[in-house]
């Protein structure tokens, strides 16, 4: 038998641990590289300005931070068949060796919580709904700490003494007296202490007030309460950019929801400004291939008869939120008042935004679905701009880029016309 071939488990393990100082100084370099382009690229696929100006790029950015995701496990794997080496290394050491369990716990929970929200079709709202919450929790807490060791652990504010890998390459770091440094009498608050702690109050101060508000929703919609948790849905009202009078009045299935309020905690996307409107500038119109246009202003229009239904609303970037009780008219009543002629195909969507449009086929619309509503109500209380109102579209049995926000007119088309989100990289189809 080969030499090689016959080599034994702690052979390989001693081959791989050789200049292990070396190792593990490039796997940092390495891991910082990988955090660095997972947060730029995060920040990008979260942010409303990108979504607006990357068109179909953001969908490869989307597979980059996947793949760059999935790539963080290797230089992880690599550490564990160091780590025992190091672990030894660092015996009597007790905060280097916290720092190294806390980095593992954040690459490991980063990674894992991605997996299940890459994969929310397959798992589902009830994992890929705590996933996100856990993912964005370990990056507002794991962001901030890399950030703070990488520019406290960069040669200029780390002693050469107290370095814990050796390279091979460094000289003994001594003084004129032939002291090594750590047998100096040290000062209890050096300027490097000082430049620390200047760095860490900085980061606090800049994004502790950003932390504090994520973590109010996200305790909110974990356990349960109204959208965003802490009255937040009763301060999206408050700061309600739309001024229709009257407003309008709950059915008493609505009043009290049916559905007990929603669970969970809506997320604000948009691919322009948040629209405003006031009955001078609103208007809903339904036209194309039908019988009869019809047109209403809001008094007209809050007076319709109307309906109420528990649905859940499912977002296909992962998230979800239970229970909505929505109120308002059904597509399918509309669409018969206004009398559908034989060519219509495909039933078109215009957002009040003047940019935003989707489309459902007709057979979506009037067969395989008879839930889709255009809705003015939710939780019986009027929807606030930012949610979409005064009136926005619900689709429940597909992701919420089909549910036009700021919904004014109403279309019905020969021809198939590509979303906003469509043209993008999205499925035409958005089934859950």
């Amino acid at each position: 038998m080969d030499e090689k071939q016959g080599e034994g488990v702690p052979k390989v393990l001693d081959r791989l641990r050789k200049g292990y100082g070396r190792k593990l100084v490039s796997l940092h370099a390495w891991n910082g590289w990988i955090v660095a382009v997972l947060a730029v690229t995060g920040l990008v696929l979260l942010g409303g300005f990108w979504r607006g100006i990357l068109g179909e790029g953001r969908v490869w950015i989307k597979w980059i931070h996947i793949a760059v995701g999935l790539g963080s496990l290797m230089p992880v794997l690599y550490y564990l068949l160091l780590a025992s080496k190091h672990w030894k290394q660092l015996k009597g050491k007790p905060w280097q060796r916290a720092n190294v369990l806390v980095v593992l716990v954040l690459l490991l929970g980063w990674l894992g919580s991605g997996v299940l929200l890459w994969q929310f079709k397959a798992v589902g709202p009830a994992w890929s709904n705590p996933a996100l919450a856990v993912h964005d929790l370990f990056t507002w807490v794991g962001l901030p700490l890399i950030i703070y060791h990488s520019i406290t652990r960069t040669q200029w504010l780390k002693e050469p003494h107290r370095r814990t890998i050796r390279t091979g390459n460094e000289a003994s770091v001594r003084t004129d007296a032939g002291l090594h440094p750590a047998a100096m009498a040290q000062p209890l608050y050096s300027r490097r202490s000082f430049i620390r702690g200047a760095i860490g109050v900085g980061l606090a101060v800049t994004l502790g007030p950003s932390f504090l508000r994520w973590l109010g929703g996200a305790l909110g919609g974990a356990f349960g309460g109204a959208i965003g948790g802490g009255g937040s849905m009763e301060q999206l009202l408050a700061n309600d950019s739309n001024r229709m009078v009257p407003a309008p009045t709950p059915l008493a299935a609505s009043a009290a929801p049916i559905g007990g309020g929603a669970t969970g905690h809506f997320r604000v996307y948009t691919v322009t400004p948040i629209p405003s409107f006031d009955n001078n500038n609103w208007s809903f119109t339904i036209d194309g291939l039908v019988d009869r246009k019809l047109s209403w202003n809001w008094e007209q229009f809050v007076k319709l008869k109307r309906q109420v239904q528990v649905s859940d609303f499912h977002c296909v970037t992962g998230w979800s939120v239970y229970n909505n009780t929505w109120e308002g008219i059904s597509l399918k009543t509309l669409l018969a008042e206004a009398g559908v002629q034989a060519g219509a195909r495909t039933v078109k969507f215009y957002s009040g935004d003047g940019v935003y449009t989707d489309t459902l086929t007709l057979e979506q619309a009037m067969v395989q679905m008879g839930d889709v509503m255009v809705a003015v109500m939710h939780d019986g209380k009027p929807i606030p701009s930012d949610l979409g109102g005064p009136v926005r579209l619900i689709v429940p049995k597909m992701y919420a880029y089909k549910s036009v926000k700021w919904l004014n007119r109403i279309e019905l088309i020969e021809d198939e016309h590509v979303g906003y989100w469509e043209q993008r990289g999205y499925d035409n189809d958005a089934w859950v």
